[in-house]
């Protein structure tokens, strides 16, 4: 395995050895723990957050879910909503909009996912039951209540494996095969420098832009 040669190992301890660094991720690490135990208003919001951040940034999407807050994700009409979405400058506002009012079928959604063992089986419900998000954003879900062995292949984890030639070239759009199959090489990674998936997210996350957000 040519990881450790292309030098993204030795970042990831160098990180690791940053108490900065470890204290943002181990932050950010116990707020999704503690999303786990909150009831369905609490996923529901977070599973509308992820709606908003797909092609879009998770920046504009945290200032949305901020603005917005959960009660307005269940109970905002659609007309409110594109107009709210608009405001703070969200390209795709209609279409998000619509998405998060038909995912309304499904705000009790900690109970729908609570049941499955196998966090992989619960993302491939969400890519195939909630419209607007795909296997990046159901990580991404389930990454923020609390389920923290997924991949999250966003745009700044391709750009990481990327720059260490881990990747050949940063993929336009991800089948289920190829998303399944980098998920695998970060396994490797994540077995090598001991930390979960979605921790090893936040870590090459602050390596790609020196922040770690949600």
């Amino acid at each position: 395995m040519k990881l450790n040669k292309n030098g993204l190992i030795d970042n990831i301890y160098r990180l690791k050895r940053d108490n900065k660094v470890v204290s943002l991720v181990n932050s950010r690490v116990d707020l999704f723990k503690k999303n786990q135990k909150k009831d369905n208003e609490c996923w529901f919001s977070e599973l509308c957050f992820c709606i908003l951040t797909a092609n879009s940034s998770a920046s504009l999407g945290i200032k949305i879910k901020n603005k917005i807050g959960a009660d307005g994700f269940l109970n905002l009409s659609l007309n409110d909503l594109k107009r709210i979405l608009k405001e703070e400058g969200h390209r795709f506002y209609n279409k998000r909009a619509e998405y998060i009012v038909e995912a309304r079928r499904y705000k009790k959604i900690k109970d729908l996912l609570i049941g499955y063992e196998d966090k992989k089986e619960a993302r491939e419900w969400l890519v195939s039951n909630i419209k607007g998000i795909g296997y990046k954003e159901s990580s991404h879900f389930l990454r923020n209540v609390g389920y923290m062995n997924l991949a999250i292949l966003d745009r700044h984890i391709l750009r990481v494996l990327n720059s260490y030639n881990i990747i050949e070239s940063i993929p336009k759009s991800l089948t289920r095969k190829s998303y399944l199959g980098l998920e695998s090489i970060l396994e490797d990674i994540s077995d090598i420098v001991r930390l979960s998936l979605g921790e090893l997210d936040l870590y090459l996350w602050y390596m790609q832009t020196g922040r770690v957000l949600m």
